[in-house]
């Protein structure tokens, strides 16, 4: 079960190999969270005439708001939509070493696999970061319909998206980028539900800074949990 991998994730915490992946990883998300809010900031320093106002936070002013205290609360905040597109990009940056520090602890006969090149991890989290961003704006259609299920629409969403683009990248690996998404097809739902599960958490402040990472771990583990499961079926 998907729960047992993520508990296997947090287990590996007292890994002093792991923990020093997770700490690196987190501070990663951070920056990354930080440097997509301070684009989102920008963008509405250029579409409002005046400063902008928020309830409980005040005027948000670009630059001398950007590292104040009314700012982090609002950057915050915005974590629980932020978040799902900084999770995104992490897979291009961060997902490897994961993995890595995964298989090293739980599956360490596996013979080791050539790292993949950053830039092509790069565009193929760039291309699934424009996947995410054009299927949420459809899917604000779909919040003002559903009402009160939108967060239940926005994880599924979501969740169907990360899934798929956690479990490639790990997937792409081992298996090649073809195999990977045969793989990938083949077990659908599975992934489906495991990145649901993901995405719920990322709305959670706080806590969703740690999710991307232990993200990659627990997907890693459902990796290997299904491809040997798909082995055992007879499956290629």
């Amino acid at each position: 079960m998907i729960v047992g991998d993520f508990l296997k994730a947090l287990g590996q915490l007292s890994d002093r190999r792991f923990l020093r992946v997770f700490l690196i990883g987190v501070a990663l998300t951070l920056a990354l969270l930080f440097g997509v809010y301070a684009g989102f900031v920008q963008i509405i320093d250029w579409v409002t005439p005046d400063p902008l106002t928020l309830p409980w936070v005040g005027e948000v002013t670009w630059v001398d708001d950007l590292l104040g205290w009314a700012s982090l609360a609002l950057m915050i905040f915005l974590s629980i939509f932020l978040m799902v597109p900084v999770a995104s990009a992490f897979t291009g940056f961060f997902l490897e070493d994961v993995a890595a520090a995964v298989e090293a602890r739980h599956y360490p006969d596996l013979p080791p696999v050539p790292r993949i090149p950053f830039y092509e991890a790069l565009i193929d989290s760039l291309n699934f970061f424009g996947v995410l961003i054009a299927a949420n704006t459809l899917a604000l259609i779909l919040f003002a319909l559903v009402g009160p299920f939108s967060p239940l629409v926005f994880w599924a969403v979501n969740g169907y998206l990360l899934g798929r683009e956690y479990f490639q990248m790990v997937a792409m690996r081992r298996l090649g980028r073809k195999e990977a998404s045969a793989l990938r097809r083949r077990y659908r739902l599975r992934v489906w539900i495991a990145g649901t599960l993901m995405a719920a958490p990322l709305t959670v402040p706080v806590i969703n800074f740690f999710i991307p990472v232990l993200g990659a771990a627990t997907f890693t583990h459902f990796f290997h949990r299904v491809l040997a499961e798909d082995r055992a079926r007879g499956g290629r």
